[in-house]
Order: structure tokens, then sequence, then C-alpha cells
């Protein structure tokens, strides 16, 4: 029961990864095609901190699956599940904090276009990077308060 649940995490994870690799793939052929001569030619800002932001988040989900098996091979209270934990906080750190710092690219890019949903995306992408961030925050700290109980009672015995 305990692998299947797993698996199924795991599965979610990977399926996580299939968006964020097709819109890297679709903007690199969208500035392939804009810029045929000089590729990468004029990249937007808002492009690099799109493959910018993608890393950690990549790293993230490498990481998520990391944890995913240290819970298989009943490894999940230990230091590694902290520091996978750890690596995640920052990771979501890093790419909500990216996301911030283009805010003031998406905003022109709005009032150009005209079209004010774009930076309620980027602020969601924002939000959800810090909240995820925030659980990783919550997960370790509870994660090293079991592990220091574990120990604890694991002397007493």
């Amino acid at each position: 029961m305990n692998r299947a649940s797993t698996l199924f995490l795991k599965i979610t994870v990977m399926l996580m990864a299939i968006p964020a690799l097709a819109a890297c793939v679709i903007a690199v052929i969208a500035l392939i095609r804009d810029n045929p001569d000089k590729f990468p030619g004029k990249m937007q800002l808002s492009d690099i901190g799109f493959f910018v932001a993608i890393i950690p988040y990549f790293i993230a989900l490498y990481t998520t699956l990391q944890l995913l098996s240290y819970i298989d091979n009943n490894i999940a209270f230990s230091e590694l599940s902290v520091r996978a934990l750890k690596k995640i906080k920052y990771c979501g750190f890093s790419t909500g904090l990216i996301f911030v710092a283009m805010m003031p690219v998406v905003y022109s890019m709005a009032m150009q276009e005209d079209a004010p949903g774009i930076i309620v995306i980027g602020l969601a992408a924002a939000f959800a990077s810090f909240v995820i961030a925030g659980f990783g925050v919550l997960l370790e700290r509870l994660l090293h308060n079991a592990i220091q109980l574990k120990l604890e009672n694991e002397l007493t015995v």
C-alpha cells in the first residue's frame, strides 16, 4: 500500500514536469522562428527570467523524487530527508523571487498588450512558489523535531 501511494506521487511529480518542459520547447521554437539568422538574437527579459526560473523548479521536482524514494526505502526519518526538504524550500523561494523580480517587465508587457491577466498569472506563479517554500519550511522543522524525538526515545530505552 505504501509503495502504491508513493508511486502515484512519483507519477504526479513527473506529470508536473511535462507542462514546464513543453513551455520551454515552445519558447525555444518561438525564439528560433522569430530570429532564424541570429539565434538567440534579441531575447526578451521575460524569456530569460522564465528560463532561469525553470532551473530551480526542475531541481525541486528531482529532489521530491529523491524524497519519495527515501520514503520507499524506509529512511524517511533521516538527515537525508531534512536536506531534501531544505533544498525544496530554497528552490521554492528562488523561483518565487525570480517571478517577483520579473513583475516590472511583465507589467510593462501587460500595458503594451492591454492584457492585465498576464500580471495575475505571474503573481499566481510567485505565490504558488512561496506557498511550496512555506510548506517546505514547516515540513523540514517537523521532520527535524521528529528525528530528535526518535533519537531521544532510542537513548532512553
